[in-house]
């Protein structure tokens, strides 16, 4: 990992942060090179507090424009989750709230993933051994295992709660001791469906087809948004697979580290054979605290989220989504954990803005907790080199990258 201190030039800033090699600046006289360099360092600041200028805007507008769309949002997941609860006692509702609501993740402006929490699962315990075991959803064992779990995902055996309500053990979702995920989602995608007839929302809420992830299309003021469901397991433990903190780190400390780990993990059903582990209660809790010294990292990140949906990658189902972004964030915090790091807004958003170019250039991004996990290990390769080609574009020159 690189440790080299950064360096700034004019207005042109390279990938490695180093002025654009001139002949004839090299031949001119000391006093004369002197002076372009101090105009140079004069300019920087400049360039890049227009930067902040122009994006400081566009990021009040985003916030407002997603602040009607999750409102909007919120209603109807909030009548379709009390319906599918009043069907299936094994789905909870999710309650409206006025001002956060931790169920409900923006992962782009025009999508959403929603966690539906699910009950009668207590008292997780890891499991002892793993062994293969992949099925038809009619309950077929396969004859060969398909594949071994990658680093953030398991799977799920009802004996591994302490307590648990007896529709878990029914067989529309459990095989041989096992809670399917496919199984789950078929269960609740029907639930959805007749939840969007029972609410009277078929005008504003259409099911999506295209995956066995439960997802609807659903209009609002701002246009057609995608929202996934996905039931969710919560764990109030810290994951096994987390070896987190790394040795020697300096970020967060060590009493928001204790803080951190007691929002456990979650198991999300997105898939057919393996539960998803999502960390996102305790990231949040990393993300609300980002600048209790006063830092500048949380406008940092608002800014690379801007420029990534604005330029380096815009569209409806772009490659990267704001939780890329938010892992680039905090290895980026680990690496430079000190106050007066974060002090220049200019310095901090081109800090993230490398790490995210050399993460998309090798197609590796680390999760931040279970390091085993590469979290573009299934983006499209095409779509991350084009990203890559933008960023390099921006870090030779942000100036004429503005969005």
């Amino acid at each position: 990992m690189d440790t080299s201190p950064e360096k700034f030039s004019t207005g042109r800033l390279t990938l490695l942060g180093e002025p654009p090699h001139s002949a004839v600046l090299r031949e001119k006289p000391l006093r004369h090179c002197c002076f372009l360099r101090t105009q140079r360092e004069a300019m920087t600041p400049l360039i890049m507090e227009t930067l902040d200028d122009c994006l400081l805007d566009k990021v009040t507008l985003r916030r407002q424009q997603l602040s009607q769309t999750v409102e909007e949002v919120q209603k109807v997941i909030y009548h379709l989750t009390t319906e599918i609860s009043n069907q299936d006692i094994r789905f909870q509702a999710i309650p409206y709230s006025s001002t956060y609501n931790g169920n409900i993740k923006v992962m782009a402006p025009s999508q959403f993933l929603v966690t539906v929490p699910v009950r009668g699962l207590a008292g997780y315990r890891e499991a002892k051994e793993q062994r293969w075991r992949y099925y038809t959803l009619q309950g077929t064992r396969l004859a060969c295992p398909l594949r071994n779990p990658e680093g953030l995902q398991q799977w799920l055996e009802v004996q591994q709660f302490t307590r648990s309500l007896w529709q878990w053990h029914k067989a529309d979702v459990n095989i041989e001791g096992d809670i399917v995920p496919a199984k789950v989602l078929q269960v609740f995608r029907k639930l959805v469906e007749n939840a969007i007839e029972t609410c009277h929302l078929s005008g504003k809420v259409s099911m999506l087809t295209n995956s066995i992830a439960v997802r609807v299309a659903m209009g609002t003021s701002e246009g057609q948004v995608e929202i996934e469901l996905a039931p969710e397991v919560e764990i109030p433990a810290w994951s096994k697979k987390a070896q987190w903190p790394r040795c020697l780190t300096r970020w967060p400390t060590p009493e928001r580290v204790k803080c951190v780990k007691s929002f456990g993990f979650s198991l999300l059903a997105q898939s057919g054979y393996h539960w998803q582990l999502s960390f996102s209660r305790a990231e949040q809790v990393l993300l609300e605290q980002l600048d209790e010294d006063g830092g500048c990292r949380r406008r940092c990140f608002q800014a690379l989220r801007q420029m990534k949906e604005d330029v380096w990658c815009p569209g409806k189902r772009p490659v990267l989504a704001s939780y890329h972004l938010q892992t680039v964030l905090f290895w980026t915090c680990e690496k430079y954990p000190h106050p007066k790091d974060w002090r220049e807004f200019g310095r901090g958003l081109l800090r993230l803005a490398r790490k995210l170019h050399k993460c998309v250039s090798e197609r590796f991004l680390r999760h931040f907790f279970v390091r085993s996990s590469n979290l573009l290990q299934h983006a499209s390769a095409p779509e991350l080199d084009a990203v890559a080609q933008r960023l390099a574009l921006f870090l030779r020159d942000p100036q004429r990258c503005l969005p």
